[in-house]
């Protein structure tokens, strides 16, 4: 169990290596939400893939981040994603469809704002497999 920690606890420190660069990249706002002033996190997006790299990485705010895992708690600030879903930051747009979905059952809104929206065949292997 240790072993797995440490694994983990590496893998955490090379991604906020990635901070620096997502920070220019997002102009230190959240990626989703658009928050600024505040605690930004570097989330990569499932399945980790050799080194950490930026373009599977979002740059989000602790409130973006705790509604990833249970997103129908923040139904009404997932609103934001009827923006964040069409940024051409491919993690963005990805994250943005995963939370979309999965509010979707609950919020015909956010069903709406998914079937507007266009994924190719890489977008979906990476959403399916992505295990969010």
């Amino acid at each position: 169990m240790a072993k797995g920690y440490e694994v983990n606890k590496k893998r955490q420190e090379e991604l906020n290596m990635l901070g620096r660069e997502l920070a220019r990249r997002s102009g230190s706002k959240c990626e989703l939400c658009y928050a600024s002033g505040t605690k930004l996190n570097v989330f990569e997006i499932p399945p980790a893939s050799g080194e950490p790299d930026s373009e599977r990485c979002t740059f989000i705010c602790d409130t973006c981040l705790s509604g990833i895992f249970e997103p129908l708690k923040l139904n009404d600030h997932w609103r934001c994603l009827n923006e964040a879903i069409w940024s051409e930051v491919k993690p963005v747009k990805i994250l943005s469809f995963i939370i979309l979905k999965k509010i979707s059952s609950k919020n015909s809104w956010a069903g709406d704002i998914i079937e507007e929206v266009y994924l190719d065949e890489d977008d979906e292997e990476w959403i399916n497999s992505s295990g969010l």
